[in-house]
């Protein structure tokens, strides 16, 4: 569910290094800065450890010395000289005297922590304080659940690669009217699957047997006249962190390989209940982050030299392929949006407590929503509205409606758009995308956000994140995940844990305050559209709750990519022409202006019908 702020696209012969990136500003660098970040005494107390070398100052001078300091220990051996290395970590400086007294106080600190840390709390159990994105007095409004997309009449192709690209509201015409059967359909992605996956290693885990009895099932239903939906009888993908009964959901990670729930979450028990028929586990970064995976790295249908960025990889990459008719995703910082981005899907990350999340991993409880990839924008709606919904075992889940009318005009929307973000780090894609907004007649408003420390706000993630998997930190089961660079997970949670309780709590009233600032956004404008890496937008509407939309709007020509969209630079490194996505934000719950604005884009743009040349 978390990923980066990828800063990698431009046309060829542009530099690719500094696109559509502020420095200071990506997920990257939040990573990079955690570990001389914010850091409490009581953190480097625990351990026991104090400066090696140790500098001349207050507490260590020949002085102080004298004094008294260098005796004073407590019961768990934490000096004065630990305190003082712990206040240089922090950007503290206290006195001798006030030292002394921290040192009264630390063991009881330390003893609280560890009898904590005993306890070894269940990775369900959420924490007490549960976000809501819903500021307080503010009127969100009320939807029914109701979806209306635009009529689909085409009869089926002659060509099983045109059945597999389909977007789902064809293939749901064309199951529903009886031109193709579930059966049929499911064996047509199913032998894709086994053709083109191990190249793309985009599936942890195929469920032939079991799509081939809900194909059955829903083939049966639908000749008696029991259509349950758009989705009846339609092949999809589940990331393999929610939970599917009897079947190994592995979360990507070495550590938890053979893990298998005994029961179904709650978005997969949706779903069958809406019909559709799970193909298999697509792959995800080890929990969730990036794209390795304990089994390889999943690439990315338009260049299988990369990866398909993360950490929804796999669903992604099957989407694009055609092996599937619609992906199931989930996203934290960017773990939707990044990977449909790359390989030229449509993914919709909803507002936070739309979709109920029990039974999926968690990462940050805070911050984790569950989402859709898809291959055109309408399709998102339809998945949306089988997935949402309230359920009483998620602390966060809301009870709100999905209401979209496909037929409803998108120029009565204000749009709103940061000229900023269309200057010198901006594609020529992104400026594309702009104009067509302007063609499109859509009602164009000049914004701006104040220019706030939104980079802060991924200290929320990292001590969320280390919290849920505290058990590989502290036991060294973190070195079985395959990633270990200074940015990968299990870096970040070793630094996170040098992270003060108090900042914290301070970032999390700054997270409020930003709540506000972007609901005063969004009375001002009904939709906001930019770069998909604009400003430090994934960072702070994942925080906040608006919903997101990343489509395709276009091709450019660029070095192969690695996760966080360092390419090699120079005449010698190849170029390939890959997809290059767009983004439209929301207001809370508005999800439909989101659609509308994305519709009408994707349609003026015409970048969404072309699919990847696959091999073997």
């Amino acid at each position: 569910m978390a990923d980066e702020e990828i800063a990698t696209q431009a046309e060829s012969g542009q530099d690719v290094a500094a696109t559509n990136q502020s420095p200071g500003t990506t997920r990257r660098s939040v990573l990079q800065g955690s570990v001389a970040g914010i850091a409490v005494a009581g953190a480097m107390a625990l351990s026991g450890c104090g400066p090696e070398n140790e500098p001349e100052g207050e507490g260590s001078s020949p002085a102080e010395k004298a004094g008294g300091n260098a005796g004073l220990s407590t019961g768990h051996g934490i000096t004065a000289t630990d305190i003082q290395g712990a206040e240089r970590v922090m950007g503290l400086a206290y006195t001798r005297a006030e030292r002394r007294q921290v040192l009264t106080s630390i063991d009881d600190q330390i003893d609280a922590v560890i009898d904590a840390r005993k306890l070894r709390i269940p990775l369900a159990v959420a924490p007490a304080m549960a976000f809501d994105p819903r500021l307080p007095g503010k009127d969100y409004g009320a939807q029914a659940n109701a979806v209306k997309v635009d009529v689909v009449k085409s009869s089926l192709p002659a060509a099983e690669e045109d059945i597999a690209f389909a977007s789902l509201t064809h293939l749901a015409h064309w199951v529903r009217t009886r031109q193709i059967s579930s059966r049929e359909l499911t064996e047509l992605y199913l032998a894709r699957i086994a053709r083109y996956a191990p190249k793309l290693e985009c599936f942890v885990t195929v469920t032939g047997d079991l799509a081939r009895a809900q194909a059955a099932e829903a083939d049966a239903e639908i000749a008696t006249g029991s259509y349950r939906g758009p989705l009846h009888g339609i092949p999809y993908a589940m990331k393999d962190l929610m939970d599917t009964s009897g079947i190994r959901t592995t979360w990507g990670a070495v550590p938890y390989k053979d893990r298998i729930a005994s029961t179904d979450g709650v978005v997969t028990s949706k779903l069958r209940d809406a019909g559709a028929v799970l193909l298999g586990k697509t792959t995800l970064g080890a929990l969730a982050y990036g794209d390795i995976w304990f089994g390889g790295q999943t690439r990315n249908p338009w260049n299988i030299e990369e990866g398909s960025s993360g950490s929804s990889a796999g669903s992604a990459s099957s989407t694009a392929a055609g092996l599937v008719g619609f992906s199931i995703g989930t996203e934290t910082w960017g773990s939707i949006v990044e990977p449909a981005n790359r390989c030229g899907v449509t993914g919709l990350r909803p507002t936070f407590g739309r979709v109920p999340r029990t039974g999926a991993m968690p990462l940050s409880w805070s911050m984790d929503k569950i989402g859709t990839i898809c291959r055109s924008v309408e399709d998102t709606a339809l998945v949306l509205a089988a997935i949402n919904g309230f359920d009483v075992s998620d602390p966060s889940s809301l009870d709100v409606g999905f209401e979209y009318d496909g037929g409803r005009s998108a120029r009565d929307l204000r749009v709103g758009y940061i000229p900023a973000w269309f200057e010198d780090t901006a594609t020529d894609v992104d400026r594309a995308a702009l104009e067509a907004a302007r063609s499109a007649g859509l009602d164009l408003v000049e914004v701006d956000l104040p220019d706030l420390p939104y980079a802060s706000l991924g200290q929320i993630l990292a001590a969320e994140s280390a919290s849920a998997f505290e058990e590989l930190t502290l036991s060294g089961r973190d070195d079985e995940l395959r990633w270990q660079e200074d940015v990968s997970w299990p870096n970040y949670w070793r630094s996170a844990r040098l992270v003060s309780a108090v900042d914290l709590v301070n970032i999390d009233r700054f997270r409020r305050q930003v709540m506000g600032v972007i609901h005063d956004l969004f009375t001002l404008v009904d939709a906001l559209i930019g770069p998909t890496y604009g400003g430090n937008m994934g960072l702070v509407t994942n925080c906040t709750g608006q919903p997101e939309l990343s489509f395709r709007a276009g091709f450019v020509k660029i070095p192969s990519r690695a996760l966080f969209g360092e390419a090699p630079q120079g005449d010698g490194a190849a170029l390939h022409r890959v997809p290059f996505g767009f983004s439209v934000w929301g207001p809370l719950f508005g999800e439909e202006n989101v659609l509308l604005i994305g519709k009408v884009l994707d349609a003026e743009l015409g970048a969404g019908q072309e699919h990847p040349t696959l091999k073997e």
